[in-house]
């Protein structure tokens, strides 16, 4: 499950190791080794996360099914975690990266932000301030509507290419929010994976960059809406407060 979120940034060098193949090989089998959690700890954005979870959780293995599902979709598990405790060591570790006007300002999340993939995205990357910026707008919305987890429906299975609606993010009047509906072309499955040999049209998918990653449950499907809208909702309350510069580095993600 992990490889499946994590392999779409990953294959475009933002986050994760350089061998790509490497993570593709290890997701492949039956249980994580020690090899595979070396892999995934050099997901910087990432593993501070599911290692959170996990202690909170009282669960040994941050590669928990249960954990890395918490993180990147959302589950009972976040509510273990002190929202504090997410603020202030986010805060601590990507602090200088995103510049520190920017990180003090990510402190205004620690009382409600969550140990989810979507509060790293919008609360914790320097892209959200440029949002309006005249240079940087587009390439800001961009990236974050991509990297986000975004839920979709398939409209369309052709050839292994499979084609799906989501509602993409939309920036107006200082609101960062979901616009109407929008179709999109995937790349199918990450690859290596065989388990959507069975993917109908109708079906709600998660998708990743341009990857789809699981075919989801109506219960996972509620909270990836639920825990992405929530930390929209931080972001728009807090749209008021300047960032200090463009990102020197976009490699802190995943």
């Amino acid at each position: 499950m992990f490889v499946r979120y994590a392999y779409p940034p990953n294959e475009r060098g933002y986050c994760g190791p350089s061998d790509t193949a490497s993570l593709l090989r290890r997701g492949g089998t039956a249980a994580p080794d020690a090899g595979f959690h070396t892999i995934a700890k050099a997901f910087t954005g990432a593993w501070p996360y599911l290692e959170m979870i996990a202690a909170a959780a009282g669960i040994p293995d941050p590669l928990d099914q249960r954990v890395v599902e918490a993180y990147w979709i959302g589950n009972e598990l976040l509510d273990r975690v002190d929202s504090t405790v997410v603020g202030t060591t986010m805060e601590g570790l990507f602090g200088q990266t995103v510049g520190q006007q920017f990180s003090r300002r990510a402190l205004g999340t620690a009382t409600t932000g969550l140990a989810h993939h979507s509060f790293h995205v919008f609360c914790m990357y320097p892209w959200t301030g440029l949002l309006g910026h005249e240079r940087m707008h587009a390439h800001a919305l961009s990236l974050l509507d991509k990297c986000r987890i975004r839920w979709a429906q398939v409209t369309d299975i052709t050839g292994g290419r499979v084609s799906v609606e989501s509602q993409p993010l939309v920036y107006a009047g200082g609101q960062l929010d979901l616009g109407p509906a929008a179709r999109e072309e995937t790349k199918g499955a990450v690859q290596g994976e065989d388990q959507f040999e069975e993917l109908a049209v109708g079906d709600w998918v998660s998708v990743h960059w341009d990857w789809i990653c699981d075919r989801l449950t109506a219960g996972q499907l509620d909270a990836l809406r639920r825990y992405t809208m929530h930390h929209l909702t931080i972001v728009n309350e807090r749209s008021g407060a300047p960032v200090s510069a463009v990102p020197a580095d976009e490699r802190s993600g995943a």
